[in-house]
């Protein structure tokens, strides 16, 4: 089996390299081997690796600056699924995709769920639901996983950011009224490849339950605990830091203006993911943890 794997320097994009390994061979291009915001590129690509599925981790996820950097934006994050979507329909080709909590506005009390209404609230989410439509009517054999606060130990990520700003200041802000579910990119890919081999090794392909699954880990937080959390473990751990938790301040969303509003409530209810395949998904700190025990040993 061939699996063309796009974005594969993003977080999920290096994760997914592992996991997908053992299931066949596994073409892996970044930004520099294909241009996601360029059609007739993916064409290209597509139409010469000829792949049995595809896994489109990739998308533009400068949020603040997606709302005055529409353009390009919306051709990675809508055009481009539908293009891959396109190609896998006349390849016959299965598609996996990853969306965000960005589609919905927050406003919901409780936990959103696949059959909840999506109204982004940035030109990120809007572009994100769009390619998620397109995807769509693109193709039929396709799964969307939506997921949330993903952090890994290769690359950028929150759980970075404050390691670092606990090491240089006597105290940080951190915003304590939007909610959400951190998630580590090794359990997306380890999801993913699970996803694909039964995928591939069903004996009716029509039979497997295509469409768009919420894939978060377990419980929920705010980004105020979160960068709590994460101080707190690597103080434990041993790393000599100048703030504790004890020094991370709650404040408020407009207290910390952004150019793109956030959901301030990003809770997805995974039931229709666990109960379709069978997942036991781990809490948030076991895989965080995980993900500081890589970041803290680099």
């Amino acid at each position: 089996m061939r699996i063309l794997l796009t974005g594969k320097n993003g977080q999920v994009g290096f994760e997914l390299q592992r996991a997908l390994a053992p299931l066949g061979e596994v073409v892996a291009v970044g930004h520099g081997e294909c241009e996601l915001a360029e059609p007739d590129a993916i064409r290209r690509l597509v139409r010469t690796v000829r792949p049995a599925v595809i896994v489109n981790p990739a998308a533009y996820t400068a949020v603040d600056r997606a709302e005055t950097d529409r353009e390009p934006a919306f051709a990675v994050n809508a055009t481009a699924p539908r293009i891959l979507g396109e190609e896998a329909s006349r390849l016959g080709a299965f598609v996996v995709h990853y969306s965000t909590d960005y589609v919905f506005d927050g406003m919901k009390g409780g936990l959103y769920d696949e059959t909840d209404a999506t109204r982004p609230c940035s030109a990120y989410g809007q572009s994100k639901r769009e390619g998620e439509l397109a995807l769509q009517d693109a193709t039929r054999h396709h799964l969307i996983l939506r997921t949330a606060w993903v952090a890994g130990a290769h690359g950028a990520s929150f759980a970075k950011t404050m390691l670092r700003l606990a090491s240089e200041r006597d105290s940080l802000n951190v915003v304590a009224d939007q909610w959400g579910t951190p998630t580590s990119a090794a359990l997306l890919a380890d999801i993913t490849a699970h996803l694909v081999r039964q995928q591939q090794r069903g004996h009716d392909p029509e039979a497997f339950p295509y469409g768009i699954y919420h894939c978060v880990a377990d419980g929920a937080t705010n980004w105020c605990d979160y960068a709590r959390f994460v101080v707190g473990e690597a103080i434990r751990s041993g790393r000599k830091l100048r703030a504790d938790p004890a020094a991370i301040r709650a404040i408020t969303t407009a207290e910390y203006p952004t150019a793109a509003r956030r959901p301030r409530n990003s809770r997805l209810d995974t039931g229709k993911l666990r109960h379709a395949f069978g997942f036991e998904l781990p809490h948030w700190q076991t895989c965080m943890q995980h993900v500081l025990q890589q970041i803290l040993s680099a």
